[in-house]
């Protein structure tokens, strides 16, 4: 449970808001990286810890795509293909990544490592392709440089490093308070 095992923390996100309710956005990335996804549970949990009916975590879960209500891999691989980025090759960039990983966009490897997904404007559509990694943008990508970046990935993997910045700067600013 997320109040038992990161009690400190969530203490710390709760004090730097006015508000309980303006906490919802860094408590549900915590509770994503706890359990993987939003679960209807995890929601209910966070709803719990900032005395909210769970259907506002749950519009906020559908509105924002950075949370996933399914299982999703270590990595998520954003690739925008709106039309400013078709036109500069992200669906054929997208197809490449798709078979580079073996899975269809929408799908996640085998391993867990990571999800393809294909959105709608990350507002880079002069340096696409591109995508979002976990918040983290990749641009002007080609074949080669996705590559490397699959590489990287999964040493940062190997070497242990957090696949998840936004709720590790949310525990960051929680300890430092």
């Amino acid at each position: 449970m997320l109040s038992e095992k990161y009690a400190k923390e969530i203490e710390g996100i709760l004090a730097r808001f006015p508000t309980k309710k303006s906490a919802a956005l860094p408590l549900m990335h915590l509770a994503q990286t706890e359990y993987g996804n939003l679960t209807r549970e995890a929601m209910t949990e966070v709803a719990g810890i900032l005395d909210l009916d769970p259907t506002h975590i749950l519009s906020l879960a559908g509105f924002y795509t950075l949370y996933h209500e399914e299982k999703v891999g270590r990595y998520v691989l954003e690739v925008c293909n709106d039309l400013a980025c078709a036109l500069r090759g992200a669906d054929e960039f997208l197809e490449m990544a798709s078979r580079k990983l073996d899975i269809p966009v929408e799908g996640t490897t085998n391993d867990g490592m990571f999800t393809l997904k294909g959105v709608m404007c990350l507002a880079a559509c002069d340096r696409a392709p591109m995508l979002q990694c976990n918040l983290k943008f990749e641009e002007n990508l080609n074949e080669e440089k996705f590559d490397a970046l699959i590489a990287r990935l999964r040493q940062e993997a190997a070497d242990g490093k957090s696949a998840h910045p936004v709720v590790q700067k949310s525990i960051s600013y929680a300890k430092a308070s």
